[in-house]
C-alpha cells in the first residue's frame, strides 16, 4: 500500500521549493548586477572575481560599487605590505643593494598607496550633494596617485635580475594595480552618474 503524504510535509516540501527557486534567483539577479558594474572596468573578468561578494549588498547602486571597490583595493594593497614586511626581514637574501634600495622604495610608495586609498574610502562614506564634485576630483586624484606609487614600486625592479620572491612581489604588485585601475573605473562612473546616485544610503 502506498502511503500518501501528509498535508504539512506537502507544505513543507512546497516551502522548500520555493525557497530553493528564490535563492536561485536572488543569486543570478546579483550576478547580473556585478557584471553591470564591472562593463566599465578594465579588467572585468578580475572586477567580478573580486567584486561578487557584493552583489547582493550594492545592487545597482554606483556609490556603493564604488566604495566596494576602494575596499577590495584596500586589503589588496595590505595584502602586498604584509609580504614586503616577509621580505624585508630576509633583504640579505634578496639581491644586492639595487633589489634592496627597491624593496624600501617600494614599502615607502605601498603605504603612500594604502593612505591614499583609506582617504578615499573616508569621503565616498560621506558623499555630499553640496561638494559633490569636489568629492569626486579628490577621488580621482587620490585613486590615480596610488596606481603611480604602484608603477613606482615596479619600475624599482626594471633591468635587475630578481629571485623568487621578487617575482611574486611583482605578481602582487601588479594584480593589486589592476584592481586599483577598476576601483578608478567605479569611482569614475560614480562621477558621471551624478548626485542622484548617493541618495541612497
Amino acid at each position: 500500500m502506498i502511503k500518501i503524504p501528509s498535508l504539512t510535509l506537502l507544505l513543507q516540501l512546497m516551502l522548500l521549493l520555493f525557497l530553493t527557486s528564490t535563492i536561485q534567483l536572488v543569486f543570478a539577479k546579483g550576478k547580473d548586477n556585478v557584471r553591470d558594474a564591472c562593463k566599465v572596468t578594465r579588467y572585468p573578468k578580475l572586477c567580478f572575481r573580486s567584486l561578487a561578494q557584493f552583489s547582493n549588498a550594492a545592487g545597482t547602486s554606483p556609490s556603493k560599487w564604488a566604495r566596494a571597490g576602494v575596499s577590495v583595493t584596500i586589503g589588496e594593497v595590505k595584502h602586498v605590505l604584509v609580504y614586503l614586511a616577509r621580505l624585508k626581514k630576509i633583504q640579505g637574501q634578496i639581491g644586492g643593494s639595487r633589489s634592496r634600495a627597491a624593496l624600501s622604495d617600494c614599502i615607502e610608495t605601498s603605504r603612500d598607496a594604502l593612505d591614499e586609498l583609506h582617504r578615499s574610502l573616508g569621503v565616498l562614506r560621506k558623499l555630499s550633494k553640496n561638494t559633490f564634485g569636489t568629492q569626486m576630483d579628490d577621488l580621482n586624484t587620490w585613486i590615480s596617485a596610488a596606481l603611480t606609487d604602484q608603477d613606482t614600486c615596479l619600475d624599482g625592479f626594471q633591468g635587475q635580475r630578481i629571485g623568487k620572491e621578487i617575482r611574486l612581489l611583482k605578481i602582487k604588485v601588479i594584480r593589486s594595480y589592476y584592481i586599483t585601475s577598476n576601483a578608478l573605473a567605479l569611482v569614475n562612473k560614480l562621477a558621471t552618474t551624478g548626485i542622484g546616485s548617493i541618495a541612497d544610503p
